[in-house]
């Protein structure tokens, strides 16, 4: 009789493309999500957590191809006998959701609806270095009004919460266009309704950051060699027609006035640009008339990512401190937001127009440049721990830790096997403990603890010299009842 074969272990690993998350990270997170959830609030946005699986139905056209409905998103059949189930998705977004929320509850939401949203999303995209498939979003919209002020208050909701969270005035800046003075662009060039045409330019538009206006220009004319030498055929315009977008995309000037002035001349004749340059024009009124300067938002044609799924003004926050890469070589920190109008998104769902707004920050983004900027550290405190010198008396260790966090103190009882005191000394220093307290025979009897600053031994370990270290102990003798104070003066003299 053949022998049964051994199921195989599974193997350990991560799914590609995604990954683990541990418990400083997820705090730093929770932290920030929580500034920022505070700055919406303030706003007057209200919360909103809907399912994070949708219809591939009611995700829509903004995903790549709803006859193929797993490119680009995780997705599955529902069972049925007939095989006609439902084709189910994990959301690829934040917005796309809201849209069947605001759709399939709008007679009891108030107009406008003002909700922010966070939490994960899915793409079944090709993985890369930083680039997962599982990935946190933050989201702010306002649906159900066409008004400026709704745009306006956008901006100065992601500016505001940029300060907040950490990244100084000076270090970003919100950058404005609109969707509507780039129609008004394709009308100047002649293409009318040549969507085939019209596409091409938008695609070669959303390439100027990477190739700059000679590049733009050459893909719109006759065509580029790349980087690597390869000949990229260009759109086949001629030198006049591909002329409005370059001056779209150049139009940028000293101020305001002087871009609004430039725009206007590469409209030409263009109502629709028109119309997009007086809403860029509303929207840098009531952001000075509400203190926000050009050091903070300002009007800007470069801004080009997404104008494809917009229908009108686009916004962008850029982080422009300088970083250094992984091969040495400055550059910097770049887009950690963005957003702007899309009025046509409910419409799918209600067959009328529902204008709306709003904005996405790129939640790890956000948190790495914090870190660059020193404002989370890079390890956190982790909690004080309870040493345990006679496993008999657990009750009396549970006793303090007790004390210390009915006190707010984050803190722990060494669970392990209590035998042998220094690796308890090395669990703490494993979990980046602040402090170690200690209460043996002797101790108890004589009602005392000793209470080990272990940030402060660390450092004086490093170099200090025997006398320093005399001048300076990192251990103190308290009686037991001066345990919840010492402990908190301790941590407060580590921050």
């Amino acid at each position: 009789m053949a022998k049964p074969k051994k199921q195989p272990r599974p193997k350990a690993v991560t799914p590609k493309g995604f990954r683990d998350y541990f418990g400083e990270e997820v705090t730093q997170r929770t932290e920030m999500l929580r500034t920022i959830a505070g700055v919406y609030h303030r706003y007057g946005f209200d919360a909103l957590e809907s399912s994070a699986v949708e219809t591939v139905e009611a995700l829509g056209k903004f995903l790549p191809d709803v006859d193929r409905p797993n490119e680009g998103v995780f997705a599955w059949q529902e069972f049925d006998e007939n095989d006609k189930g439902d084709w189910m998705a994990l959301r690829y977004d934040l917005t796309a959701p809201l849209a069947r929320v605001y759709a399939q509850h709008r007679n009891d939401l108030p107009t406008p609806y003002r909700r922010f949203a966070m939490g994960p999303v899915w793409r079944n995209e090709k993985p890369g270095p930083g680039r997962y498939r599982q990935f946190y979003q933050c989201d702010a919209d306002t649906v159900g009004t066409a008004s400026m002020a709704a745009d306006a208050e956008i901006c100065a909701m992601l500016s505001d919460t940029l300060e907040t969270v950490g990244i100084p005035r000076g270090d970003y800046l919100v950058r404005v266009n609109n969707r509507k003075v780039l129609n008004g662009v394709l009308e100047a060039m002649g293409l009318g309704e040549d969507a085939a045409a019209r596409d091409s330019v938008l695609r070669t538009i959303d390439k100027f950051d990477k190739v700059g206006e000679a590049g733009v220009r050459e893909l719109l004319t006759k065509g580029r060699l790349d980087a690597s030498g390869a000949f990229i055929d260009g759109v086949g315009l001629s030198d006049e027609q591909a002329e409005p977008v370059i001056a779209f995309l150049t139009s940028k000037a000293a101020d305001t006035a002087g871009t609004l002035a430039n725009l206007r001349a590469a409209v030409g004749d263009s109502q629709i640009g028109a119309d997009g340059i007086g809403e860029l024009e509303q929207i840098g009124t009531l952001l000075e008339a509400g203190g926000y300067g050009a050091d903070r938002i300002e009007i800007d044609p470069s801004v080009v990512r997404g104008l494809g799924y917009y229908t009108g003004p686009v916004y962008e926050a850029e982080l422009t401190f300088d970083i250094f890469d992984e091969k040495g070589r400055k550059r910097q920190f770049g887009s950690v937001a963005g957003g702007g109008r899309y009025d046509d998104l409910v419409k799918r769902f209600t067959g009328q127009e529902v204008p709306a707004t709003g904005v996405s920050i790129g939640v790890d983004r956000l948190l790495a440049a914090l870190r660059e900027k020193g404002r989370i550290s890079a390890q956190a405190k982790g909690p004080v721990v309870i040493t345990v010198m006679d496993r008999d008396r657990m009750a009396d260790y549970q006793a303090m830790v007790a004390e210390l966090r009915n006190a707010g103190i984050r803190a722990e009882v060494y669970l392990g096997n209590p035998k042998n005191f220094g690796n308890q000394l090395k669990y703490a220093d494993k979990r980046n403990s602040p402090i170690a307290v200690i209460e043996g025979g002797d101790e108890k009897a004589n009602g005392i603890v000793q209470i080990k600053d272990l940030i402060l031994g660390a450092k004086i370990a490093e170099s200090a010299t025997l006398e320093e270290w005399k001048e300076r102990p990192s251990q103190f003798e308290v009686p037991r009842g001066n345990l919840v104070a010492k402990v908190r003066e301790i941590l407060d003299n580590q921050d």
